[in-house]
């Protein structure tokens, strides 16, 4: 059985600025992103990692780097955050201001609407990360993993294992830098442990 810790990134300018959408837009830490790094560096110490992952986008790889003590980190772009399209870098209110037909549209079907009109769609973004945990599933069948990816795919993913509708992934909290821990069985079955830990 695979053991996840799956950490969102820190937070980051445009997190504090009104909660901007990142999405594939690579956006850096504030300073309070780098001490909540330091927070979950904290709470994960001593556990003995296997593997150390990340999305390949700055403020996941650099809260990877803090939060593991600096050990060894692979970047992976499968656990990138969502593509928003046009949506990036805008406060939701914006967005919906500007265009409210693509957000009504997403909400109620995100795994065939793409974001932000050019963005991805939820079930690209599950597919992708689904294939990332299965393979981790592969390298470390009995292994314990850190993963740090972001707020949007992390949800989806949870969304999809736990076997919820795509369109509620907005139910589930993920603050940044919390802590979800859960296994993956021999089959890819879920079980969640832990959800928003500080």
């Amino acid at each position: 059985m695979l053991t996840i810790y799956l950490l969102r990134h820190g937070e980051t300018v445009w997190n504090a600025d009104g909660n901007r959408y990142c999405g594939a837009t690579d956006v850096e830490l504030t300073e309070k992103g780098l001490l909540q790094a330091e927070n979950a560096r904290k709470l994960l110490a001593g556990i003995p990692f296997d593997a150390i992952c990340s999305s390949t986008l700055q403020r996941a790889f650099l809260t990877a780097s803090i939060a593991s003590g600096g050990k060894d980190v692979v970047r992976d772009k499968r656990i990138m955050e969502a593509a928003f399209g046009e949506w990036e870098g805008k406060t939701r209110a914006e967005f919906i201001r500007a265009d409210p037909a693509s957000w009504e549209e997403w909400q109620a079907d995100p795994g065939m609407t793409r974001a932000g009109r050019t963005g991805e769609t939820a079930l690209e973004v599950v597919a992708r990360v689904d294939h990332f945990f299965n393979e981790m599933g592969q390298l470390y069948p009995q292994g314990t993993i850190l993963v740090v990816a972001h707020n949007t795919v992390n949800r989806l993913y949870l969304c999809h294992k736990l076997g919820m509708p795509l369109r509620n992934y907005r139910r589930i909290v993920q603050e940044n830098s919390s802590i979800t821990r859960f296994t993956l069985d021999d089959q890819g079955e879920i079980a969640l442990h832990q959800l928003n830990c500080r």
